[in-house]
């Protein structure tokens, strides 16, 4: 008997079933506020739904086409819906931009806990004192002292990369660059951060970490765009959810190989009595502690090591193949590219790049910066207002979710003359002046940038100079290129070209 003769499991459900309705009325009735401020803003018209989140033509180069288009009509912001409950600003233009990058925004966890059973909570995802702690613990690891001794490295790796081309040069055979470049930045980072030598350069086996990053971008772009598939217990009950959870669990593993092989060295030079250098990003991570004496932990240690190990090759791997794609595609580029290193390399016995060099390769930098416009390794970044904002007149909520399109930031018509063309000269030295720093943001801006922005560009000028002092770069005749968006940028079939020997010439 319950009370009034209503037993007590209905009393309890009645009660349940009520909690819920008005936990779920209050829901609505924020969401409409939000949505009645927010639907002032101009956008394209959504569906049922869906929202504007099956609009985009696939993830392949005709999307490029659809944002650009967008990007004409409405260049300084928009609003998009990803379903008919989940709406998202989108800024694209540098003043826009640069409210959200230099604001307190924390990172949105619409989009960045897709990723956390991957990385974790570590720089890329972590938000306040947690950010805080971690950016401050880390950051002597890219001290200027520190990336100018990693220069020796990033030369023994450029040489095995070239020497891998030259094999195809003497067969006179075409090669997939993203292939080499991604085994070459991998070794790269391997070796800079992680004092970890490898021989996945070399090795005839494919690497299966590298392997499981490609198939976790290219799920992770999948599950971007079907708001369904956001609950992890949802997402993991698909294919895609158990092939996401075997892959996660494969660099999980890689990574705690590499932190466990560090920590033995630790013990056994303690042991030895010899003091270990911790310079590189991982003993820093194993040694760094706050001012009361606290380290990482071992979860947190993992964390910032599974992130570096994606950022630091993947992004690079990305920047470093484009940028050879655009100089063999542009044969007045490449002359003019191959002219500079022969003039900062004169006399020398080898090829390789010093430290003093890097600054005298400036048009080679331009050369750099404008491919990062026209292609760049991450494409978007996401935000959520933690205070009420105004952008352009528009107000804007607490707790919306706000996208930094950077790859529409990049070509946006009102920020770059002619924006689909490949121009290295908007770069000069004397024309940066004319630009708003926060219009080229392809490692992001403010106080939350890529902390490894001048690791990879010293990586991507190292190992290009390399390549094109050495060769001259032909793309496949009839091999088509095109762009693939994941988490980073990728070739939809890779790019084929041919490395012709300077000396052949």
């Amino acid at each position: 008997m319950g009370l009034f003769g209503i037993s007590w499991a209905t009393i309890v459900l009645s009660i349940a079933v009520g909690y819920i309705l008005l936990m779920f009325l209050q829901w609505y009735l924020k969401f409409r506020r939000t949505a009645i401020v927010l639907c002032k803003i101009p956008g394209v018209k959504t569906e049922f739904l869906f929202g504007n989140s099956r609009q985009m033509p696939g993830l392949n180069e005709a999307a490029f086409e659809w944002m650009f288009k967008n990007v004409t009509e409405r260049p300084r912001l928009s609003l998009g819906w990803l379903s008919s409950f989940l709406p998202m600003v989108n800024v694209v233009h540098a003043d826009t931009v640069k409210v959200i990058l230099k604001s307190s925004a924390p990172k949105s966890r619409s989009l960045y806990s897709l990723i956390m059973s991957w990385l974790g909570e570590g720089l890329l995802i972590s938000n306040g004192e947690k950010w805080f702690r971690s950016r401050r613990l880390l950051t002597p690891a890219f001290h200027f002292d520190i990336l100018k001794a990693y220069l020796e490295v990033k030369n023994r790796a450029s040489s095995i990369f070239v020497d891998k081309l030259q094999a195809y040069a003497d067969k006179e055979e075409y090669f997939e660059i993203f292939e080499h470049a991604c085994m070459f930045s991998l070794d790269v980072i391997l070796q800079c951060a992680f004092s970890y030598k490898s021989d996945c350069q070399t090795a005839k086996m494919k690497q299966p970490y590298v392997q499981a990053v490609w198939e976790l971008n290219d799920l992770l772009a999948d599950r971007f765009f079907k708001f369904w598939l956001y609950p992890d217990f949802i997402y993991y009950l698909t294919s895609n959810g158990r092939r996401w959870k075997r892959a996660c669990d494969l660099v999980h593993k890689v990574a705690e190989n590499i932190i466990q092989e560090r920590k033995q060295t630790l013990i056994s030079d303690a042991k030895k009595g010899k003091e270990t250098k911790c310079k590189d990003f991982l003993g820093i991570l194993l040694t760094a502690k706050d001012d009361n004496g606290t380290g990482l932990s071992s979860a947190e240690i993992r964390n910032e090591v599974d992130t570096f190990l994606f950022e630091g090759h993947d992004t690079t791997t990305s920047g470093t193949s484009w940028t050879l794609y655009e100089i063999a595609r542009h044969p007045d580029v490449q002359d003019a590219v191959y002219k500079e290193i022969s003039e900062v390399l004169e006399g020398r016995d080898n090829d390789n790049i010093l430290w003093e060099d890097l600054p005298k390769l400036t048009y080679l930098t331009q050369v750099i910066k404008e491919s990062l416009r026209l292609n760049p390794p991450v494409t978007f970044i996401q935000r959520v207002t933690d205070e009420p904002m105004t952008l352009e007149g528009y107000d804007i909520p607490v707790g919306t979710t706000v996208n930094v399109v950077i790859v529409n930031v990049l070509i946006n018509p009102t920020l770059w003359e002619d924006p689909l063309k490949f121009d290295p000269d908007r770069f000069s030295p004397e024309r940066n002046d004319e630009r708003d720093p926060f219009s080229f943001v392809p490692f992001s801006a403010g106080p939350r940038n890529c902390i490894g922005q001048n690791f990879a560009m010293n990586e991507m000028k190292t190992v290009i100079a390399r390549i094109v002092h050495r060769f001259k770069l032909e793309l496949h005749p009839t091999h088509k290129v095109e762009r693939q968006l994941a988490a980073t940028l990728k070739s939809k079939d890779g790019i084929m070209m041919k490395a012709i020997p300077r000396e052949k010439l």
